[in-house]
């Protein structure tokens, strides 16, 4: 898993320039490795495990002292949850409902400290990609929802996600931009020249 590269950038920002001299919208591209530690996930699994398996154990062969059981209790949840920090373990412990709740958490996050919100004709439109998560969202302020159903978005952001997971993030941030231009400059086109709004691609540390 790898952020764009400076030319990477400068080729979303490219696109970004091109889509915006024909459309009034303000487009915001978000970039981010992972949308949460999920520093809470490997303390969850330990506790779990070091309460049943040696608690299973003296169950079954009642071999265990209490000063034992209690020993082995602390050492299991330690080493596990040193263990389940581990990147490659971590990623799979976390459920698939928390990942997606979390990096859309970040998406609507960023539409308002971007500044998306905020918009001369409620304009504003987001791209967000959470690479850890696989995870891809447009956000639009009203001023675009009201002439365009959010559903117009679910196959530019599947083709996108794909691509994502193929590592194909750069691809996928161009094929993107450029979809959605072809519908803002359709439905929202160029008024008059302006630019209210960063067209960088945005990285989150």
């Amino acid at each position: 898993m790898t952020l764009l590269s400076k030319s990477d950038q400068e080729a979303v920002t490219a696109a970004i320039n091109e889509v915006e001299r024909e459309t009034d919208a303000e487009l915001v591209t978000v970039l981010t490795a992972q949308s949460d530690n999920y520093s809470y996930i490997p303390l969850v699994w330990a506790g779990i495990l070091a309460l049943l398996v040696p608690g299973m154990a003296n169950y079954l062969g009642s071999w265990l002292s209490a000063d034992m059981l209690l020993l082995v209790q602390w050492s299991t949840f330690i080493l596990l949850s040193l263990l389940f920090r581990i990147p490659a373990i971590n990623t799979r412990l976390i459920p698939w409902q928390v990942r997606q709740w979390r990096a859309s958490n970040l998406a609507r996050r960023q539409f308002l400290e971007q500044n998306l919100h905020h918009t001369r004709g409620d304009t504003g439109v987001l791209i967000f990609v959470s690479e850890a998560e696989r995870y891809v969202e447009i956000l639009v302020d009203q001023g675009i929802a009201d002439v365009l159903d959010n559903k117009v978005w679910e196959d530019i952001v599947a083709d996108f996600t794909a691509k994502v997971r193929q590592g194909q993030t750069r691809q996928g941030f161009l094929d993107c931009i450029a979809a959605c231009g072809t519908l803002l400059k359709e439905h929202i086109p160029a008024t008059h020249e302006r630019n209210e709004l960063p067209n960088h691609l945005v990285i989150l540390p």
